[in-house]
């Protein structure tokens, strides 16, 4: 997902997020009086009109040079066979620009929209088309399509999808924090994503996020992909997405990003809109302790195998949604409140008890605190398998790793703490090692960090999750000096320190009666 600030943005360059932040800052200060929740839809909007219209332009550009061999640029099936969208004249980037300084720019950025919507059916009601409302001041509109002009900084065409796509992500990121508490319920931290990925490492199959908010969990699964040279067409792609205009965010955000996928609007557990779906890998960070899910109008539901979840709070009935659509070998990576973890309300316990005792708790992380935009409470990772004996890592019948890393993460400002690329790998490594990936280090528990439990282990803890009930104390470092000798030199400490404390009292009487304050 989005670029992160170069506190924990390591493997970035600098000059690329300082490129991003200046952007940003350029941009918010267009915003004048405008809600950052009303704004993200101009400044994405036209972000993502300037990558569509920039990937036209490179093949345009392309058949132009072909013409005399018969190509044609103005031919729109040109543009759909290698999934180009087709931009009609009216839309292309150079009209917009050539026009930002008049005041009816709000009116043909709408048009521009309407036309690419027209004549691309996979974007109908997805574009925002409501720049030309009396609200949203057309200088600074002007001065915003002037801005989004220089994106590309002169390189390539074929390159602009990229940088167009990590500045989109940065914006994200950017518009969850101004927003706060409403922002990031479309939004999770590009370093949290990156765990879960990581972690699952869904190099081929299909992956499920029936809650999928802005997209990010794809975009990090292909970048993940990339990044270890696989081919991106090896997953498939599901989502669904229930907020009406976050839903249109996702298709954008994937638009960027050239993804294929199957992203659908609706409510995931009233509406399911991949009922036949049956994943390798759910990637998900649903609504957290969600007590308006409805839940009442489902108690016969068929996805509720292990207990009907309470209507007050929606986590088990997230969590028996993701097994419902995982396939026999499928894994499953989530992100949940802590209190999931412990929770005997309302059956929760016993609901817990059921799939702990059908060995699919995998893993479960405790996350440190302050990393999400939308709450401060603190939250885990679950990792559910439906088979942890397929062949394809060790035999872990009855085992389950708990990961304790609350200590982990940086302060970037007085409220958010971000994990570093250092931190990912650690937490990510450790699991790997523990379910025998091909070519991870040998595991081995660390008190404090890392414990792998039996069934026998979790049922004596009453079948509750919390980490730090199993992974210990950390290690102290033994110093080598002998006890005896020890608790010698600490006393002779104490008494030194009392010794200063009774000289410093006396000195204070001293002066007090000196001053005539004495006794």
């Amino acid at each position: 997902m989005a670029k992160r600030s170069p506190k924990a943005a390591a493997s970035t360059s600098d000059a690329t997020v300082g490129f991003e932040a200046k952007l940003w800052a350029a941009a918010d200060a267009l915003r004048n009086n405008m809600d950052a929740a009303e704004y993200k839809h101009v400044v994405l909007g036209l972000i993502f009109l300037k990558y569509i219209s920039d990937a036209f332009e490179a093949k345009h550009a392309a058949l132009e040079a072909e013409r005399s061999k018969g190509a044609d640029p103005e031919d729109p099936d040109e543009y759909k066979a290698e999934r180009i969208f087709w931009v009609p004249k009216e839309a292309r980037w150079s009209h917009l620009k050539a026009n930002a300084p008049q005041p009816t720019i709000g009116s043909i950025v709408d048009e521009a929209m309407a036309a690419i919507e027209r004549d691309n059916p996979t974007l109908k009601g997805v574009l925002p088309k409501d720049f030309a409302r009396p609200g949203l001041d057309k200088a600074r509109l002007g001065q915003l399509v002037n801005l989004v002009s220089d994106i590309a900084l002169g390189a390539p065409a074929e390159r602009a999808k990229d940088t167009l796509g990590r500045v989109y992500e940065y914006f994200l990121s950017q518009f969850a924090s101004a927003e706060g508490k409403k922002g990031g319920q479309f939004y999770t931290p590009s370093h949290v994503v990156r765990v879960l990925v990581e972690m699952l490492a869904p190099y081929k199959g299909r992956v499920y996020d029936p809650c999928c908010g802005s997209g990010g969990m794809f975009v990090q699964s292909e970048k993940f992909i990339e990044a270890h040279s696989g081919k991106i067409g090896d997953i498939s792609i599901f989502g669904q997405e229930s907020n009406y205009t976050t839903w249109r965010l996702a298709v954008m955000n994937l638009a960027i990003r050239g993804i294929d996928a199957h992203i659908e609007h609706g409510d995931t557990f009233h509406n399911d809109r991949h009922p036949d779906v049956r994943a390798d890998y759910v990637l998900a960070n649903p609504p957290f302790n969600d007590s308006d899910w409805r839940g009442e109008l489902l108690k016969n539901d068929k996805r509720w195998t292990y207990g009907v979840p309470p209507a007050g709070n929606a986590n088990y009935a997230w969590i028996q949604h993701f097994l419902h659509h995982l396939s026999p070998t499928g894994i499953a990576g989530f992100v949940l409140a802590n209190g999931s973890m412990s929770s005997g309300q309302s059956g929760e316990g016993d609901i817990r008890r059921a799939i702990v005792e059908d060995d699919l708790v995998d893993c479960i992380v405790a996350m440190p605190g302050q990393l999400f935009y939308s709450t401060q409470i603190p939250v885990c990772l679950w990792f559910l398998a439906r088979a942890k004996s397929n062949g394809k890592f060790r035999r872990r019948t009855g085992e389950s790793l708990f990961i304790d890393a609350r200590k982990m993460g940086t302060l970037v400002d007085r409220i958010h703490r971000e994990l570093s690329d250092d931190d990912v790998a650690r937490i990510a490594g450790t699991y790997h090692a523990w379910r025998g990936d091909k070519g991870a280090a040998k595991y081995e528990d660390v008190p404090g960090f890392c414990k792998s439990a039996t069934l026998d282990d979790i049922r004596k803890h009453g079948h509750v999750l919390t980490p730090g009930r199993y992974v210990g104390a950390e290690a102290v470092e033994d110093d080598g000096e002998p006890f005896d000798e020890k608790m010698k030199r600490l006393v002779a400490q104490l008494r030194e320190q009392q010794d200063e404390a009774a000289n410093l009292d006396a000195a204070i009487a001293k002066n007090l009666e000196a001053l005539g304050y004495g006794g």
